[in-house]
């Protein structure tokens, strides 16, 4: 098989590029996923994340190495095993980041990435329920608007307020600091994934563009420093695909630099071990992990408004989908985290150091430890973390899956912030508005030391999946691609995903890898 481009993974930025590069009937696109299809209902009834999360459906639930400052506890990364990737089962909230991380980008010689560089790119994709504005766009594929919140989302908004933090009702606007209701890609009850938004409305119309599921990449195939295409197992047989422009590799921030070094592409030091020889050493690859490290507040409460599990609980979930199935509303078509916010640990800081993620029911590890009754979570994390880690191999099998080493809470300066940001969120929940709740902590109540704190977080802290940076775009000797994303010293292959963010932004990292595709996309046209 043979074509113009081969796109490895078709997730968040490949289902992107397969959109955009395809609008050109004059070339052929191949988009291979190493999942299946986006049929799963759990996918497109918002509230099927519950179900996903702790599950290895369409969920590639990755464990880490034991991580040293988590007191030797492996972590739990859920990716999307699927087309749309992580977008068909991540929390569907729309964030950007800061304005600033993009400027930082551009300060670290990464010309053409500031705020005011990429924010059109942001707006092309953007279909934004109040339409055209300074900073949204109505114009584009993905949806983006807000739910019908519970009430508790509401109370935690108006706690924070008297906690005293200004409201925001826009935190892709003008000021990112604040608490409010999160801007959600779901429409009519349904998730906009990214397969939804640029896939699925152009599958069977272009013909020249081939969509292959259930297909492993492999390797990429190298003439020399030139790539010339992708050998991959598909029906149990290796089949290599040609490329006859580029092949876009767009797996994430683990199976990028993972494809990577099983191609020879990479460290020598990673390589040899597995048997693998090099091809071109880039000493980068899998290196400068980054991930926003995240602790959640639980209670249990006494209003049964509040979700979870109970007889009465049971009675109205089955209400919930009849409701669903009718109207496409109600508790299922919420991703439960509405409301949250971005707060200073330090009034001198010049932007938000944590962010909050209300949840309308108890979150406990990854929703693998389920507990009877009703309640609510906050999940708190530290958005720019000092803390770095690696990505490597278990073997030089690419069926097995990549070592993971976030290195987690390893600075202590991410303790302290992740310290201060659980005692505020901790303030916020106590705040008379969410009286009503009857919440009570499951896990802090009668810690108050910072030493008692300190123990907990390191008991239960974990990701909040924003992983990035393992194939990071930049000019020193650690990067692995340029500002057009092309791999250094090689031809004909970019990183087009999460990988190539050289920090991590402050927020969730969805929106910001469709820009990162966006602007992609025009390159690649161009070349």
């Amino acid at each position: 098989m043979q074509f113009d481009y081969v796109i490895v993974g078709a997730g968040s930025a490949g289902c992107v590029l397969a959109n955009r590069l395809s609008a050109n009937p004059a070339v052929s696109v191949c988009l291979l996923e190493a999942g299946p299809e986006d049929r799963s209902p759990l996918i497109h009834a918002p509230a099927g994340v519950a179900a996903i999360l702790p599950t290895r459906h369409v969920n590639w639930a990755f464990d880490t190495v034991p991580q040293a400052g988590l007191g030797g506890r492996k972590g739990y990364q859920p990716r999307g095993k699927t087309l749309g990737g992580s977008s068909s089962i991540n929390g569907m909230i729309y964030i950007r980041g800061h304005q600033t991380d993009y400027d930082d980008w551009a300060a670290l010689g990464n010309q053409g990435w500031g705020f005011q560089d990429v924010l059109p790119y942001f707006r092309k994709s953007e279909m934004h329920h109040l339409g055209n504005s300074e900073y949204h766009g109505a114009d584009g594929e993905l949806y983006v608007g807000k739910i019908e919140a519970h009430a508790a989302t509401h109370a935690f908004i108006e706690a924070g307020k008297q906690a005293g933090y200004g409201h925001n009702d826009d935190f892709n606007g003008t000021e990112q600091e604040g608490i409010g209701q999160y801007e959600v890609t779901i429409r009519d009850g349904r998730r906009w994934s990214a397969a939804a938004a640029f896939l699925t409305p152009i599958r069977g119309k272009r013909e020249n563009l081939t969509v292959l599921t259930g297909t492993l990449a492999e390797r990429i195939l190298l003439q020399g420093k030139q790539a010339t295409g992708v050998q991959v197992r598909l029906k149990g047989q290796s089949v290599a695909i040609n490329a006859r422009k580029e092949v876009l590799v767009c797996a994430g921030a683990f199976g990028s630099p993972q494809l990577l070094m099983l191609s020879g592409i990479g460290p020598e030091a990673e390589l040899k071990p597995q048997g693998i020889g090099v091809q071109h050493e880039l000493p980068g690859v899998g290196q400068n992990l980054y991930d926003h490290p995240d602790v959640v507040l639980s209670y249990k409460g006494t209003d049964n408004s509040l979700l979870g599990y109970s007889l009465g609980g049971s009675l109205k979930m089955g209400s919930a989908l009849l409701q669903y199935l009718a109207k496409r509303r109600g508790p299922l078509a919420s991703n439960f985290a509405e409301g949250g916010g971005f707060l200073k640990t330090d009034p001198s800081l010049a932007r938000p150091d944590i962010q909050l993620h209300s949840v309308v029911s108890i979150l406990d590890d990854h929703n693998r430890k389920l507990h009877w009754g009703h309640g609510f979570s906050c999940h708190v994390c530290v958005l720019r973390p000092k803390s770095v880690g690696s990505v490597g191999l278990h073997s030089a099998n690419p069926a097995d899956a990549p070592r993971i080493d976030p290195n987690f809470l390893g600075h202590d300066d991410d303790v302290q912030t992740l310290l201060k940001g659980y005692r505020m969120t901790r303030d916020i929940v106590a705040q008379s508005a969410m009286a009503r709740f009857g919440l009570k902590d499951m896990y802090s109540a009668d810690l108050h030391s910072d030493e008692q704190l300190i123990d907990l977080l390191r008991r239960r802290t974990d990701s909040i999946y924003h992983p990035i940076g393992t194939c990071k775009m930049g000019h020193d000797e650690m990067a692995v691609v340029d500002g057009q994303l092309r791999v250094h010293g090689l031809q004909n292959l970019r990183v087009v995903d999460a990988s190539v963010m050289p920090t991590l932004v402050g927020g969730n990292t969805n929106a910001p890898t469709i820009m990162l595709a966006e602007r992609a996309a025009e390159w690649i046209a161009r070349a």
